[in-house]
């Protein structure tokens, strides 16, 4: 069976650094931090006082005072992103088979927040269970693509893939598939969380993951720098089109890339831990070029996981040089992290989009906040730190791991490389 063409036709950003593909654009390619303070709840206790939250996020331009109650914001989110990458696609909704359209999304929380107001609420009353009715429907971490679906009527595959921080990742691999496989037209995927909550503060602030920075949180993110202590908290969603190349072709669209390739595995070592080696890190970038039918000198840049952990940043840069060899050098290797924080499982969808918005525009943003070498990380290497560089991107990888040792990685190459 000969695998159909996949490639990207729309995209849709709702980040710490912009709350459109432009505006977010804008911010990578500039180095701009999205941490600060936090306004959602009074910090003050925490150990971790900052976080990447959304900027001037205007819930009314979006939604009416009920549905915005019946939605969680992780789910809002997902509407407000996915509806910019429809639009963005030029998809007719009056022409487009709905059968042949689905929804694969990403979240690795869920609705983190209805569930922590909802026990809060109940510990403080007299004891009788009196629970919005709401509550389930806002929290399970699969009413997102549900409600993309309903408001499109898209009537193809429809699930959320769960697999911590590589949620979305998964999500993607799986859209590619299932249109490879000539299941589908169009697939509506990425990934969204908000977990900047304090049950999630205080949940990661408990594993000791998160910069503890308080002092100077736009510079908290440091993935690669020796000071590097923790990642931060980061909340949003990115969305994307993916649609089989003869049926974009047809419609005249707008194609930002192919995605030619993903891979998976695990690390089967610890639950929250990297493997010190990088062994499950290797074996998902080689997995995903031996999927895609391409050899390592071909990548151009890579959009790591990066999340300015100790342990995290060593483990991917050891096995990136154990995969590319010399050519490691070659790369443009980078972390937006750096600057939007760690979105959790919206981070696959919103670094796969920088990488394809890297690879449009020539630009790759860069690792902001470095400024202290780490002996253990190898000096040859591009890190693309501190201001973007000018690069013609052919072929751009974006990796993202997941507590658990879920591993995903996406290959994306312009469409006329």
């Amino acid at each position: 069976m000969e695998l159909k063409r996949v490639v990207v036709t729309g995209l849709g950003a709702l980040t710490p650094i912009g709350n459109t593909i432009s505006e977010y654009w804008d911010g990578l390619k500039s180095g701009k931090s999205g941490c600060a303070p936090i306004t959602y709840f009074d910090a003050e206790k925490f150990k971790t006082q900052f976080a990447c939250e959304l900027k001037n996020f205007d819930q009314e331009a979006h939604f009416d005072r009920k549905e915005a109650r019946r939605l969680d914001r992780f789910a809002q989110y997902a509407l407000v992103s996915s509806d910019e990458a429809i639009e963005d696609a030029g998809i007719n909704l009056d022409e487009v088979d709905k059968f042949r359209v689905g929804v694969i999304w990403g979240a690795g929380i869920g609705g983190l927040e209805t569930f922590q107001n909802e026990v809060i609420n109940f510990a403080e009353g007299d004891g009788t269970p009196r629970f919005n009715p709401f509550f389930i429907p806002k929290m399970i971490a699969d009413i997102a693509p549900g409600n993309i679906s309903i408001k499109h009527g898209f009537m193809g595959p429809n699930y959320t893939t769960v697999s911590a921080c590589a949620s979305s990742a998964n999500a993607m691999i799986d859209a590619l598939n299932y249109i490879r496989l000539g299941h589908c037209d169009v697939i509506v995927t990425g990934g969204s969380e908000a977990a900047v909550t304090l049950a999630g503060m205080g949940g990661f602030n408990a594993m000791h993951a998160l910069s503890t920075r308080n002092d100077s949180p736009e510079t908290a993110s440091r993935p690669f720098d020796a000071t590097r202590d923790g990642f931060v908290l980061g909340e949003g969603a990115g969305a994307l089109i993916l649609e089989e190349y003869e049926h974009a072709k047809a419609r005249g669209a707008k194609i930002y890339a192919e995605v030619v390739g993903g891979g998976m595995s695990s690390d089967a070592y610890h639950m929250t831990a990297p493997h010190p080696d990088g062994i499950g890190v290797e074996r998902v970038m080689l997995n995903c070029l031996r999927d895609a039918g391409m050899s390592p000198n071909q990548v151009d840049h890579i959009n790591t996981h990066g999340t300015s952990t100790p342990l995290g940043d060593v483990a991917e840069l050891k096995a990136i040089t154990n995969v590319f060899g010399e050519h490691a050098k070659n790369i443009n290797i980078n972390s937006t992290k750096s600057m939007t924080g760690h979105l959790l499982g919206a981070a696959g969808a919103i670094e796969a989009i920088a990488s394809i918005l890297a690879m449009e525009h020539g630009v790759v943003p860069p690792t902001i906040n470095h400024t202290t070498v780490d002996e253990n990380i190898d000096a040859s290497l591009n890190l693309t730190l501190n201001k973007a560089e000018k690069r013609d991107i052919k072929v751009a990888m974006s990796n993202t791991f997941g507590f658990g040792g879920h591993n995903a990685c996406v290959l994306f190459k312009k469409l006329d490389a």
